[in-house]
């Protein structure tokens, strides 16, 4: 066999083998983001709407220079583990994780390398990072609850309601950090002179049969303790609470844009966009352990004023004109 014609056989291997490889790679300037949440994708669409929105705004545009993996738990967290190695598999540049701390718990498992920007409740309470300021290692990222604001949104649901007194509360007691909130909360509660009925849901079996115990309890409204797993569920638990006339004020103004009457606190869209920066300043060099932890700064009220006309509620003017936003 002549020299050419060798070559010749060489190339047209190349040629063969080369749009595998460049199937599995990224092409040269393209990033490779991983996306992991342990919930399901529908609650979470606003979420990476808001996560690609800040990406783009910083010049990142997926099929241009940018490629994300998504991966979604749907609440099977047993599964999250081979979800992380999957993730992982496909060579991410930085992992976002969502989904609370049992999502940044199985990626930090997994890999002490890949840089990790999660988003999570309390990330010292919950044992992921050792303090907020330099938290080390290869993980930083965004906390979105603050320790007082059950007690708050207590005192504007009186505020809002002021024959309220029996108050369904609805907490998940796996959270590390959700004990001391619920002893905040039920303090607030006596002062205000409301009394707390208490229900502990885990999962959504646990969330459903605690709704049949709530439903006959003569209670007069619900009240969710922040938790990401029961935020997942949103959509279900405005549902029960509107169709058995209990008015509740949430954690997430994403329960008042799907019809619960009031939230206070922190924006979870908000947070998605905002952790493409940290995307961003990791994709430029930053070290993940050298960003400080983001807290919850900027806290909203908002007022879904056609719940509470279907509901029947007349909100005090006093309250509506303190609203960042009330919903028509």
């Amino acid at each position: 066999m002549t020299v050419a014609r060798l070559f010749a056989i060489l190339i047209a291997i190349v040629g063969l083998v080369a749009p595998t490889c460049a199937a599995s790679q990224p092409a040269p300037g393209m990033h490779r983001i991983g996306f992991i949440n342990s919930g399901p994708a529908s609650p979470n669409a606003p979420n990476v709407a808001a996560f690609r929105s800040g990406l783009a705004d910083l010049g990142y545009v997926e099929g241009r220079n940018l490629v994300i993996e998504f991966r979604w738990g749907d609440q099977k967290i047993d599964q999250l583990p081979a979800l992380v190695n999957e993730l992982l598999s496909t060579k991410p540049e930085v992992i976002l994780s969502g989904g609370g701390a049992v999502t940044v718990r199985a990626v930090k498992a997994a890999t002490e390398s890949v840089p990790i920007v999660f988003i999570t409740g309390d990330p010292v309470a919950e044992r992921i990072v050792p303090n907020l300021a330099r938290p080390g290692g290869n993980a930083t990222g965004f906390a979105v609850l603050a320790g007082d604001l059950e007690a708050k949104r207590l005192e504007i649901m009186q505020q809002m309601l002021p024959n309220v007194k029996r108050v369904a509360v609805v907490w998940n007691p796996t959270q590390p950090y959700v004990e001391g909130i619920v002893r905040s909360t039920e303090g607030a509660a006596s002062r205000l002179g409301m009394t707390l009925l208490s229900w502990k849901a885990r999962n959504l079996a646990e969330l459903e049969q605690a709704f049949v115990e709530i439903a006959s309890a003569k209670a007069d409204s619900l009240f969710i303790v922040a938790d990401p797993v029961l935020g997942f569920e949103r959509a279900r638990i405005v549902e029960f609470a509107n169709r058995n006339r209990l008015p509740g004020i949430y954690f997430w103004r994403e329960f008042a844009e799907v019809g619960g009457l009031a939230s206070y606190g922190t924006s979870l869209t908000a947070v998605y966009r905002r952790a493409a920066t940290y995307v961003d300043k990791i994709l430029k060099g930053a070290k993940p352990g050298d960003l400080p932890i983001q807290q919850p700064t900027t806290f909203e009220f908002i007022i879904n004023l056609k719940t509470a006309k279907a509901l029947g509620i007349a909100i005090p003017q006093t309250v509506r004109q303190r609203a960042d936003e009330v919903i028509e």
